[in-house]
This record gives structure tokens, sequence and C-alpha cells, in this order.
């Protein structure tokens, strides 16, 4: 499928592909007439990366990531290194506390809500 197809699908913009593409998360075959082309894979291939970087992952963890997930169903396959799981775990931590932060934000909203309410 070209470019255009493959954005498409996924809500992605043909620019995220291309920049895809550049930072080899995203492999496209070209035509003889210099067109992208990307197999049907690329759908749940580009899925993928956007729930990656959604998780606050930046391009070069996905890129070391991507080789050791299968990407029809996103489960993992038997190539992670330990060293990909220790970096892989840091970045779990580090959205823990994201989210722990958050939710004492919310904490925070909710007791001036309640505050300001009871005025």
């Amino acid at each position: 499928m070209r470019i255009g197809e493959l954005a498409r699908r996924t809500g992605v913009s043909e620019r995220s592909l291309r920049y895809y593409e550049k930072q080899g998360l995203l492999v496209a075959e070209r035509t003889p007439g210099g067109h992208r082309e990307y197999p049907e894979g690329a759908v749940d291939r580009v899925v993928r990366i956007q729930e990656l970087f959604a998780a606050g992952l930046c391009s070069s963890k996905i890129a070391q990531l991507l080789p050791c997930m299968r990407d029809a169903d996103g489960r993992p396959s038997a190539i992670a290194t330990p060293r990909l799981v220790a970096d892989l775990s840091a970045e779990r931590e580090r959205i823990d506390r994201m989210i722990a932060d958050l939710v004492r934000s919310r904490d925070t909203l909710d007791e001036v809500i309640d505050t300001a309410r009871g005025r």
C-alpha cells in the first residue's frame, strides 16, 4: 500500500510515517518511480509505534524494542536482551512515577474543588 493509504488506515500523518522510516521504525520498499510501498503488516507496526510513543518512549527506545515484539499481536518475541529489559524496566518506573504525580495533582484539584463548592 502507498503512504497515503497507510496514513488513512492508521490515522497517522504522512509526515510522521516518513519520520518513522527515517528513524528505522518502519520499512518501505520503493517502486521504480520512487514511491513508498508498505506491506499489510505496516498497519500493525504503526499502531504499535503510536502506542509506544503514547507511553512516553522516545524513538531510539522504540527502535530497540520493536525487534523484540511481534506486530500482529504485540506480544514479545524471544530475542529481548537483558540490557533492553533493564532499559524498559527503567521506562516503566518513570511511567509509574508520572502516574503517581498525576494522582497527587488530581487529589489536590479535588480538594480545591470541594473547598470551592463548600463556600
